[in-house]
């Protein structure tokens, strides 16, 4: 029999029913992980969960919204309970958070970015943490963006956000380290998902050629196997990491 590197292990992803968060529930899955999959689409999450389970993997569906304090606090409870405890925690839920800083709705984007990409992952975390004090291998992935590296116009709420996940995997790690508990942090670039299907196929051809070393965008399954490779027990010292996955984007002058 073959022995998965995760067998035995619970994992709880924000923002599964599509893209990374769904790319990455599945490679968890398929690596012998119990799965929870969450998301604030109902039906996407369970479409999701539906399929894994159907090929016999260990997996459930709730509905999440990372905005609600109450709902993070619920489902993290129900999800361990359902899997016996919880040892992999990845924060992946995420909108887009693009205004003009002159704009009227601006203070509207500004404070959904904070609430569902910053805030939502220290609540996740601090809910987890009774679990994952339990566990022989906890590990916190956290996904920001290589916005948290640099910047581009209109995204300051964006960028914000995700430059304080980064110092929030820091911060947490440092302080997380003496219970044994892994945190790090993925900044994938541009990636093909549901965020980035409105731009036109031409237009991320060229941006892809002129801003990153591998002239294209990536995959999601391409960003969960880095994600999955910092849950595995061979990444047991690995923490307080900001990671690009990008291509080589951020190492790219121009």
């Amino acid at each position: 029999m073959i022995e998965f590197p995760l067998s035995g292990l619970s994992a709880l992803v924000t923002g599964a029913a599509s893209g990374m968060g769904r790319a990455t529930a599945e490679l968890l899955a398929r690596q012998g992980a119990k799965v929870a999959v969450t998301d604030r689409n109902e039906a996407g999450a369970a479409q999701v969960a539906e399929a894994l389970a159907a090929e016999g993997f260990s997996v459930a569906a709730w509905a999440l919204d990372v905005s609600d304090a109450a709902q993070i606090a619920s489902v993290v409870v129900a999800a361990a309970e359902r899997f016996g405890g919880l040892d992999i925690l990845v924060n992946n839920a995420g909108v887009s958070g693009f205004s003009p800083l002159g704009a009227e709705g601006y203070d509207a984007v500004w404070e959904r970015s904070l609430a569902v990409l910053l805030t939502a992952h220290q609540r996740t975390v601090r809910a987890a943490l009774p679990y994952l004090k339990r566990s022989a291998g906890p590990r916190i992935v956290n996904v920001a963006s290589t916005e948290a590296l640099g910047a581009t116009a209109f995204d300051s709420p964006y960028a914000a956000a995700k430059a304080g996940v980064a110092g929030l995997t820091r911060a947490m790690a440092v302080e997380l380290g003496r219970d044994g508990i892994c945190v790090n942090c993925v900044c994938p670039g541009p990636i093909l998902t549901g965020m980035t299907a409105a731009i036109p196929d031409e237009d991320k051809a060229t941006f892809a050629r002129r801003r990153t070393a591998l002239g294209r965008y990536g995959r999601p399954e391409e960003v969960a196997h880095v994600i999955v490779s910092l849950c595995a027990p061979a990444a047991s010292y690995i923490t307080g990491a900001v990671i690009p996955v990008d291509g080589g984007l951020t190492a790219r002058n121009a």
